[in-house]
């Protein structure tokens, strides 16, 4: 599935289902605008309206009060944007990335680490893009 960057409205409420199993519209709204009044509750339900037409949300219908959760998980959307932005700006090459973001110390020695491991294990397995 091609996966169309999301606006930061549709990107919050996202974040709210990553980090839990099943929401309903009202619990989204109190955690996205707690010091609003009510008006916002049909904000957020054509914000889910919205991703569950993109197909990044799913609704479970078999109670009064619909829940909401994550079909597309974090890492999932991350990667695929990631993949989409390298293509756009450096021809697919994720080399000008790193390179930017070890240059501006952005990524820290363990995350260095962290990437040398995956790398060589990687490697050890027979890596398609050898």
């Amino acid at each position: 599935m091609k996966q169309t960057p999301l606006p930061d409205s549709e990107l919050a409420i996202m974040d709210l289902l990553w980090g839990n199993e099943w929401l309903t519209a009202r619990q989204i709204r109190e955690q996205l605008y707690s010091h609003s009044s009510k008006a916002q509750h049909g904000t957020v339900q054509r914000l889910l309206q919205r991703l569950e037409e993109k197909g990044y949300i799913e609704r479970d219908c078999s109670q009064f009060v619909h829940q909401f959760r994550a079909k597309v998980s974090r890492q999932n959307y991350t990667g695929n944007q990631l993949e989409m932005l390298a293509s756009k700006l450096t021809a697919g090459s994720f080399a000008p990335l790193i390179t930017h973001l070890v240059e501006k110390s952005k990524i820290s020695s363990d995350d260095i680490e962290q990437i040398k491991a995956i790398l060589d294990e990687y490697r050890v397995a027979g890596g398609k893009n050898d």
